[in-house]
């Protein structure tokens, strides 16, 4: 983490396994705290059920209940305050910018470098408390 970096919260919704822990491992590595989610309707529940504010969200796009951009909106609606950078295998054009104009942070194309995300998120929470 970068230095005087603040510590986040951070909803990290992502079905497969390993790729869940590797993002929180990483996260967690860094000083934030990390809620897990393994389904959109996790992802929802953990954003209503006031366990505290979330600074950021990673979002998988292609989910065993989502496969589209609806949940990438529910998220922006319950965290409008809340940087969201959506992860995607397979999107394309259309889904990167159907995602930033619904107001997602970034795109990142799976696979990526898990270091990079990290620095993406502290950019991403420092830029949204620049608006």
């Amino acid at each position: 983490m970068a230095k005087n970096s603040p510590l986040l919260r951070v909803l990290v919704v992502e079905d497969e396994g390993l790729i869940r822990w590797s993002i929180a491992e990483t996260l967690s590595s860094a000083g934030h705290t990390v809620i897990e989610a393994d389904s959109g309707a996790a992802a929802i529940q953990e954003l209503t059920n006031g366990h505290g504010p979330i600074d950021a969200v990673v979002l998988d796009y292609r989910l065993p209940d989502s496969n589209d951009l609806r949940l990438l909106a529910s998220v922006r609606r319950l965290a409008p305050a809340s940087p969201v950078i959506l992860m995607t295998a397979d999107g394309g054009p259309e889904v990167a910018r159907g995602a930033l104009d619904l107001g997602a942070y970034t795109v990142m194309n799976k696979p990526f470098e898990m270091q990079d995300l990290e620095a993406f998120l502290v950019q991403a929470c420092a830029d949204q408390g620049a608006r």
